[in-house]
């Protein structure tokens, strides 16, 4: 008796999800080759040249086209056709935000190399007065902008915070409201020159022709940042949810607490990161206060009385008009616009210690 051997039916056939894939390292390692190939062909086009002028955005515009064809076929032929897709679209918006990221770095590296050479103690304890050349610094056009900056900002902030308030918790739906909102976005959109007119024009009717004060660029500012606010803060008080008001109402709180105890605690990080957008957005403007305020050589602290200097104006009037040496003129305009920056930084880092402190507490902390 001789036994007969059972045939052994083959595995099912199953797909591995791990199969064909390329390596987390080859898209990386692709990218610097794309990179390397960019840089060298740049490189070969300069060859003779001056070093400075290698391209360096153009090579790394050129050396990401590169990598999305690159990945894209390679892709194709290891992996499938929706993979190499999906890439391609990875490395598309990646490019994209690389490419808008590459403007804001050149103009912080070009500041930074240029205002470094006047960033010393001289430029931030000295004015222009008596200086005619080499030396002399910038105190007054700093206290210029601060003060005036904060003067706009004091204005501002509570026309731009009660008029949004107004916006979202009693003019729903009212003629008012719908007016007060065509007329903020119109001004959000004008330009700012017409703003310092608009200054100007007013005190030289009351006042008489040649009127410039430090507070006339405050006013000016505010026309600028109050359309800013408002539209800021409006939409962070819709976004908080209106189980926290009818919860508060419940409580038997009357709406003007609510709204000062639960609304603006609520979305107090995000009205204060508008508010820095809004100071942001007018501190560096340059028509308006020249217009308004004018410029002087001296300190002038009084913003009810005479010129005053501020960043925006002190940086332009240097680059415009540079006497001689006319490298003494540009170095102090440089070292202002870097100086605006670090003022930008510090209020934004301000801004997000200031959130952070008095926004609502989640989780007993």
């Amino acid at each position: 008796m001789t036994a007969t051997a059972t045939p052994i039916a083959p595995a099912p056939t199953t797909m591995s999800t791990t199969a064909g894939h390329l390596p987390k390292w080859a898209p990386w390692a692709l990218l610097l080759g794309c990179f390397a190939v960019s840089a060298v062909v740049f490189a070969l086009a300069n060859s003779g040249g001056d070093p400075a002028d290698f391209n360096i955005a153009l090579t790394l515009i050129v050396g990401l086209l590169l990598y999305m064809i690159a990945i894209f076929a390679l892709s194709s032929v290891v992996e499938s056709r929706r993979h190499a897709t999906d890439r391609l679209m990875t490395a598309l918006v990646s490019s994209a935000f690389v490419v808008a990221l590459l403007p804001l770095i050149s103009l912080l590296y070009t500041v930074v190399v240029n205002g470094l050479t006047r960033f010393d103690g001289e430029f931030f304890s000295f004015s222009m007065r008596n200086v005619v050349g080499e030396g002399g610094g910038a105190i007054h056009a700093i206290w210029g902008t601060v003060l005036i900056t904060l003067g706009a900002t004091i204005i501002s902030v509570p026309i731009g915070l009660m008029t949004s308030i107004y916006l979202v918790e009693y003019g729903e739906g009212r003629r008012l409201a719908r007016g007060i909102t065509f007329l903020v976005d119109v001004m959000t959109g004008i330009p700012s020159i017409v703003a310092g007119l608009f200054i100007y024009s007013v005190f030289a009717l009351i006042m008489g022709p040649g009127t410039r004060m430090g507070i006339m660029g405050s006013l000016a500012l505010s026309v600028l940042m109050i359309p800013v606010v408002v539209r800021g803060s409006e939409e962070l008080l819709r976004i908080v949810p209106n189980e926290l008001r009818e919860a508060a109402y419940a409580l038997g709180v009357p709406k003007w607490l609510t709204i000062l105890k639960v609304v603006i605690p609520t979305a107090i990080a995000g009205i204060t990161t508008s508010i820095m957008l809004a100071i942001s957005r007018v501190i560096g403007e340059t028509a308006p206060l020249l217009l308004t305020v004018g410029i002087v050589p001296s300190l002038n602290l009084n913003m009810f009385s005479g010129q005053m200097a501020t960043l925006p104006v002190f940086s332009y009037m240097q680059a415009k008009y540079p006497g001689i040496p006319s490298d003494a003129f540009i170095e102090r305009a440089w070292a202002s616009a870097l100086t605006l920056i670090v003022i930008v930084m510090l209020l934004n880092l301000l801004a997000r210690v200031i959130a952070k402190v008095f926004a609502p507490k989640t989780n007993g902390r």
